[in-house]
């Protein structure tokens, strides 16, 4: 085990809409080191969801965030010779790779023509509560 935890790193917000969150989907959206590719498909469905509901695309992202994110995850507890599923509360570090995560992965998964279009339907999806990342959540 380790004997001391690592600073978590500074991540700079993005140059356009300047927030933290954006950086985070960039970095996890790019596949292979393609990072001006991941920048593109995000800003380009940021475009798409401003286009379509008239909000900030930021405000939309934050809100879609806020409901996927899980407030509380079982976890396996050894007592004895027995594994128990103890319910924990997710922290909000966690809570927010979980969301991203679970969003992406819903987005890569629906039927759609480019994967901006993708992202763009199932963020305004989990703003709205719905969506296949919602469903995962209450899982």
């Amino acid at each position: 085990m380790r004997r001391s935890k690592p600073e978590p790193r500074e991540v700079t917000p993005d140059v356009r809409y300047n927030s933290v969150p954006v950086t985070y989907f960039i970095h996890r959206i790019m596949k292979r080191g393609k990072k001006s590719v991941a920048t593109t498909i995000m800003y380009d469905a940021l475009e798409m969801i401003k286009e379509k509901t008239g909000k900030s695309p930021v405000e939309v992202l934050d809100l879609a965030l806020k409901n996927v994110g899980p407030v509380m995850e079982v976890r396996p507890r050894r007592v004895g010779g027995a594994t128990y599923q103890v319910p924990m509360e997710v922290s909000p570090e966690r809570r927010l790779t979980l969301a991203m995560r679970w969003i992406i992965s819903a987005s890569r998964a629906r039927s759609g023509k480019s994967y901006s279009e993708k992202l763009a339907g199932e963020l305004m999806d989990a703003a709205e509560n719905q969506g296949a990342s919602i469903r995962r959540k209450e899982e």
